[in-house]
């Protein structure tokens, strides 16, 4: 599942490419509802990604470190979550070997979270912040998503 900070990074880095300029963290915090310090802690860890920088002064605030075109929800799931891969064993940025597998060659769940991964970074790394405030993606009808379930 994502986490809720990953949530707050999206929303930032959102509201960032929609305004296409800089922007403080209290006017960030207050249109995304965010609770600003912990958005101060994203923003930084967004920062040591190179996702957005921050300059100072009363035009200041953070802002995308490169065009929302090239910046895709799998950066910024990454920055924050880590891999999005859902085991150790499917990860191309943290592959380990799982701790109760006796052989990542012979183990019978690995090929379908290798699928599911693969299946996922397709997805994440296709839409970009741009794509994303331009028109948000609806991968699914509504039909579909109120027949599934997660």
């Amino acid at each position: 599942m994502l986490s809720q900070k990953a949530r707050y990074a999206l929303n930032a880095a959102l509201y960032l490419a929609r305004k296409n300029d800089s922007a403080s963290i209290t006017a960030i915090a207050a249109d995304r509802e965010i609770p600003r310090k912990f958005l101060e802690q994203i923003m930084l860890q967004m920062k040591a990604a190179g996702l957005v920088r921050s300059r100072r002064g009363p035009t200041g605030g953070y802002y995308l470190a490169s065009a929302p075109e090239t910046i895709t929800f799998a950066a910024v799931l990454r920055c924050i979550d880590g891999p999005l891969a859902l085991a150790p064993c499917a990860s191309f940025t943290a592959y380990e070997p799982c701790s109760s597998c006796k052989s990542v060659t012979s183990c019978e769940i690995r090929p379908m979270l290798l699928a599911v991964r693969d299946t996922t970074v397709l997805l994440l790394e296709g839409i970009s912040l741009a794509a994303a405030v331009a028109e948000p993606p609806s991968m699914l009808s509504e039909e579909k998503r109120a027949g599934g379930s997660a």
